[in-house]
């Protein structure tokens, strides 16, 4: 079995009382609903990275952003008959946008079939990637409280 490291930023974006999500064009989560983010190219910053991404799928900018997490998750499938077994390090960051009026309802010709707004409470989780899963979860969870 071939095994395969990604690793990638994912930008975590909640506005009201929606969630920003990609439909997912190929690579073991095809056709499930996944945060905005990808690969980073060869030397990039992970922030240059995640404003290039997050303007290819999506066409919004970044206003501010937070670092909030590393996830990581294995995941085994196929492409082209070929069994891969993928190890996914994701870099994730809160990101607040400067504008919503501009999101790109349709692909980019890579990873994503087009950007959505979900509303929180209507997510139907056996259709999210794992690391959207994880987040959207603890996002709907109270914070801690403090002793």
């Amino acid at each position: 079995m071939k095994q395969h490291k990604h690793i990638g930023v994912y930008a975590l974006v909640v506005h009201n009382d929606s969630i920003l999500l990609i439909k997912k064009a190929r690579g073991p989560y095809t056709g499930k609903l996944d945060l905005p983010g990808g690969s980073l190219e060869f030397s990039e910053n992970p922030l240059d990275g995640l404003k290039r991404e997050l303007q290819e799928e999506t066409g919004l900018s970044i206003k501010n952003q937070k670092l909030i997490d590393f996830l990581t998750h294995t995941v085994i499938y196929k492409d082209n008959n070929e069994e891969i077994q993928m190890y996914h390090l994701g870099i994730i960051y809160e990101v607040e946008i400067s504008d919503t009026d501009t999101l790109k309802y349709t692909g980019d010709g890579e990873d994503s079939n087009g950007a959505i707004w979900v509303k929180i409470a209507e997510i139907d989780y056996k259709n999210l990637s794992p690391f959207a899963k994880i987040l959207i979860n603890n996002f709907n969870k109270p914070p801690l409280e403090k002793s």
